[in-house]
């Protein structure tokens, strides 16, 4: 496993770690790492229920024996290629992983691919995904991370997956949303640029939506010219069956005892100085005991950054929790054929 974080003085600024590990460079050198390896990647639309199609990218290293499969999930407004799904895949790989990234609706290049729009109560897809995804590459055994948003549905992924029939046998969440309606109100009070940055994100995503389905999305400009709040209400009002705003926060909340009853173990990585996820939250996370969490006192935003390379604590993280579970896996496995 390794250490405890602990990066040079220069990077113990949350702002600093959050806006360095979303760099173009940084995303650059994860897809360099990729063809380095020698990985074969090839994409796949995965369609679910409703004819709901989500699209995914499936990587291995030929020739090499496979530990397990490994699901990613990115975050808001981020996807596929977001620079911590490259250098997780990377390390994954290089471990005897296959990997499987998949984009959630209306990320990456996908917004064609349905009419309605994303939001983080859409678990029932993201399930028939992980499962249709489970038996398309049938390695075994299969294990999942995700960063922020993409955290929380790992952690919701884990706690749907044996009632699903996904062999899930681990989950790694890095800086997950685990109370989103306290991320909100730490975006609303918090550094502007957060609130600016998503919102930009947003926007632009929901622009594209409006541009492929006029008839379907025919919101005028004033609509996307509301702050965060605003328009999370304009979405739970018009494309959700929740009451209110926190209604549908409380629709993907995993705070307190929400993980209580996991039958699939997980690994929890937060940072105390988290400027997007409040870490208040995470100590009264109530995990059961073969369960892991971590609160590092650095680390920003998904950042976790190690030196002037770039490289990251938080994928090395995630491979070492997913490898030893993948590993302990194996063994009872064998120990049970014998």
């Amino acid at each position: 496993m390794p250490g405890e974080y602990r990066p040079p003085r220069w990077l113990r600024n949350p702002h600093v770690q959050s806006v360095l590990s979303s760099m173009p460079l940084r995303r650059v050198s994860g897809q360099r790492a990729l063809i380095r390896m020698g990985a074969l990647t090839t994409e796949h639309i995965i369609e679910v229920e409703d004819g709901v199609r989500l699209q995914g990218f499936h990587s291995h290293l030929p020739g090499q024996d496979t530990r397990g499969l490994a699901l990613l999930l990115h975050g808001w407004e981020g996807s596929s290629e977001s620079s911590y799904m490259r250098h997780t895949a990377a390390h994954l790989l290089a471990s005897g992983f296959e990997v499987f990234r998949l984009n959630f609706r209306d990320h990456g290049d996908t917004h064609h691919l349905n009419e309605g729009l994303f939001h983080s109560c859409r678990l029932s897809e993201v399930v028939q995904a992980a499962l249709a995804v489970s038996r398309r590459f049938p390695a075994r055994p299969m294990v999942a991370a995700g960063y922020s948003l993409g955290g929380n549905f790992a952690l919701r992924l884990a706690l749907s997956a044996p009632a699903a029939g996904i062999p899930l046998v681990h989950a790694a969440a890095v800086c997950p949303a685990i109370d989103p309606s306290a991320v909100m109100r730490a975006l609303e009070s918090g550094s502007p640029f957060y609130h600016w940055y998503f919102m930009k994100k947003w926007r632009s995503s929901l622009l594209r939506k409006r541009a492929l389905f006029p008839q379907q999305h025919d919101f005028d400009d004033a609509v996307l010219a509301q702050n965060m709040r605003g328009l999370t209400r304009w979405l739970v009002e018009r494309h959700t069956a929740k009451a209110d705003v926190e209604d549908y926060f409380d629709g993907y909340a995993v705070a307190g005892n929400r993980l209580a009853n996991l039958q699939v173990p997980v690994s929890v990585l937060a940072a105390a100085d988290d400027p997007v996820i409040p870490v208040a939250g995470f100590p009264a996370l109530q995990l059961p005991d073969h369960s892991w969490l971590e609160i590092a006192r650095f680390g920003g935003h998904c950042g976790f950054l190690e030196g002037i390379s770039l490289s990251g604590y938080a994928e090395r993280w995630v491979t070492a929790r997913l490898v030893a579970a993948a590993d302990s896996a194996a063994r009872v496995t064998i120990a049970a054929s014998v």
